[in-house]
């Protein structure tokens, strides 16, 4: 077998593929083998018809097509390793030549993965993190763990609170007409959670248990109900009912219900320093390496074929739906709530997805630049690390995978990651991101 690429406008091209003859002929045979067995032909048992009588009933081109559909599989492989191409869709196959006796002639056209123009990927400006764990934080953190713990108390008297969860009726009306999903009735709002219209949960403040107000929003432009997006409202609002969280005070016996590893107030805010601090520290290693991988990428230049951001997309729709899964919602109900098709999140994931595909090809050009290889000590290690984590013996986890290719790539790529960063110089942060 011959085969010979052409490349052709943009990152597209032909493949030209020659069978041997004696492959053609081998695999017309085998096409009897299968036809033969669904023809009756009189005179014969079904599938007992001689290879003679049926060329001459029926021709032995009647044979060419499934006998193409043998060939090419294995022939068009044969011809991507040959020609050392890389594919990124099904190509359009058009057979020239297709004769017993002679050789199969077939035009592959093919999009291919494009060729990458590397820009400065080392001495990369990135900016040193601050791990430093203040007191505001411990705090922080200490009253988030505590607000768990808290119960909610019915207010007696006194006015709605931020932090309050109130109980409202309430009626919405745009231009002094009701509107769908605009009225309902002992719903439970928690002030300051962000979760109804902008300005909404504000404009509560300081309203009395049974005391009516009218709270006057816009629609964000971006509201999903179109017919009411960029639009003001006014909700006749009734507060049935206040709670305030009450918040336990930390003391040695609930600090070891935080922690079961402390035993007094001290110890649970040393361990609880010790944990943030570690995860300062990873967030820092991980901000220092997406920004060096985004400054390599943006420096990188490359045609993105269409193919290419499609598959990425269709990845992650898939990955999207996993995780509306995991929070009891499929993709229809999604579609539903959002008033948005699959169209319009394809759409709304498209620049991420070009992102994400041009990083990928930045990060192996990298690889092979640099001539960054991965030794099978290297993938025994990744999965001894992988074994902790999912709680699996390394040979459940191979069997799991099928084969070791995409860990090795995983290392390989996360090589060139370690690379960006050491080469990389640490700057201060610009004023505006110390001061945020």
């Amino acid at each position: 077998m011959t085969a010979t690429w052409e490349k052709k406008e943009g990152n597209e091209g032909v493949l030209t593929v020659t069978v041997p003859a004696e492959k053609v002929d081998k695999a017309i045979d085998q096409a009897f083998k299968k036809v033969v067995k669904q023809i009756n032909v009189p005179g014969f048992r079904k599938g007992k018809v001689p290879r003679q009588i049926f060329e001459q009933r029926f021709g032995v081109e009647a044979l060419y097509q499934d006998a193409v559909d043998i060939l090419l599989p294995e022939a068009y492989g044969e011809a991507i390793d040959e020609t050392g191409i890389k594919p990124v869709d099904q190509p359009e196959i058009n057979v020239t030549t297709m004769e017993k006796g002679s050789d199969m002639t077939f035009e592959a056209s093919v999009v291919v993965e494009p060729e990458i123009e590397l820009g400065d990927y080392k001495g990369l400006e990135i900016e040193k993190q601050n791990v430093e764990l203040t007191e505001e934080e411990l705090q922080e953190s200490i009253d988030h763990q505590l607000g768990h713990l808290a119960e909610m108390v019915v207010k007696e008297d006194g006015a709605v609170e931020d932090g309050d969860t109130v109980n409202i009726d309430f009626d919405g009306y745009v231009d002094g007409e009701q509107f769908e999903g605009g009225q309902a009735e002992g719903y439970d709002l928690e002030i300051g959670s962000g979760s109804f219209i902008p300005g909404f949960e504000e404009q509560l403040v300081g309203v009395k248990i049974g005391e009516e107000k009218d709270v006057t929003v816009t629609f964000p432009e971006e509201y999903h109900a179109e017919e009411l997006a960029g639009k003001e409202a006014t909700f006749k609002a009734k507060v049935n009912e206040i709670k305030y969280k009450d918040v336990p005070e930390l003391t040695d016996e609930i600090a070891n219900e935080l922690d079961a590893e402390a035993n007094t107030v001290d110890e649970y805010k040393e361990n609880l320093r010790k944990k943030l601090t570690e995860q300062k520290e990873t967030d820092a290693e991980n901000n220092q390496k997406e920004e060096a991988i985004s400054k390599a990428s943006n420096n990188a230049s490359v045609e993105i074929p269409d193919a290419m951001i499609n598959t990425e997309l269709d990845r992650m729709v898939q990955e999207f739906g996993q995780r509306m899964q995991q929070q009891g919602l499929n993709l229809e109900t999604y579609y539903q709530i959002s008033g948005q098709d699959e169209s319009q999140l394809r759409e709304q994931m498209k620049d991420d997805a070009e992102e994400r595909v041009k990083t990928n090809l930045t990060l192996t050009a990298i690889a092979d630049a640099e001539e960054i290889e991965v030794t099978e000590a290297d993938i025994d290690k990744e999965l001894e690390k992988m074994s902790g984590q999912f709680n699996m013996s390394v040979e459940d986890i191979k069997q799991t995978l099928g084969n070791t290719d995409i860990v090795k790539n995983d290392v390989r790529i996360q090589n060139v990651i370690d690379l960006l960063v050491k080469e990389a110089k640490l700057v201060e942060p610009s004023k505006d991101d110390s001061e945020a």
